[in-house]
């Protein structure tokens, strides 16, 4: 399973995939933290916290992770390697799990840059150093939850698309209506009293939860859950190629 987790790393690496991922997600956030003159810019709204890059990371991540996940399966069945991938001495669990885990991996890779946002603020505070880290860790919990949730779905995506394009649709699908469906489903007041539950399910709920800076065991049995049905809705997608 490591080798075939650091094969996949080197793939995203050795390829532009991995390096635009990373490039887009950061000059995305960059722009929107430090220079257009909207809501988010940090110089602009004279308080020293990172809050606005914990509101648009995810609209980010949204379109990026499933540009990222496209490829995980569905290049397999284009380049004909699927077969010989499944009948590897690894389970179909350690396939999906290798390119999950090297999925998430890239994610922290494009997430470790922008410590560089939290030591300017930090440093811009009055006095120096007056900023709510407690907050900003919980909000990057938070945000690595959700990002590695739209992994899942994105590996889930790849595994039952016959191409790229394909993937890539129904990953971002998938992953809008898991993070903000589920609230538009309850503003219509259709279902009355369990309308809170209703908006408990989507991941945005949970994320704000977090984004408080409490990390609730709730909210974390929450994306487990929501990962590990994904993972194995996937391993049921390449078991079925075999019945």
């Amino acid at each position: 399973m490591l080798v075939l987790l650091k094969k996949e790393i080197h793939s995203f690496l050795n390829s532009l995939v991995g390096y635009l991922a990373i490039v887009f997600f950061l000059l995305t956030t960059g722009l929107f933290l430090w220079v257009l003159p909207m809501d988010f810019n940090i110089l602009d709204n004279g308080f020293a916290n990172i809050d606005g890059l914990f509101l648009i990371a995810p609209w980010v991540f949204l379109f990026l992770i499933p540009a990222i996940t496209m490829r995980t399966f569905a290049d397999e069945k284009k380049g004909g390697t699927i077969e010989l991938l499944l009948t590897s001495p690894l389970t179909d669990l350690k396939i999906i799990l290798a390119k999950y885990f090297a999925g998430v991996i890239l994610v922290v890779i494009s997430l470790f840059p922008t410590l560089a946002y939290y030591y300017c603020v930090s440093h811009l505070g009055n006095p120096p150093g007056n900023i709510d880290t407690g907050g900003m860790w919980g909000s990057y919990i938070g945000l690595l939850f959700l990002a590695s949730a739209f992994v899942a779905i994105g590996v889930f995506a790849s595994a039952i698309a016959g191409d790229q394009v394909t993937a890539f649709i129904t990953a971002l699908f998938l992953c809008f209506c898991c993070y903000t469906g589920f609230e538009y489903v309850s503003s219509l007041a259709l279902f009355g009293k369990i309308d809170d539950i209703i908006i408990s399910l989507g991941i945005n709920d949970h994320y704000i939860s977090m984004s408080r800076g409490v990390i609730d065991t709730r909210d974390v049995i929450y994306f487990v859950s929501l990962i590990t049905v994904f993972v194995i809705s996937t391993r049921t997608v390449l078991e079925s190629r075999k019945w």
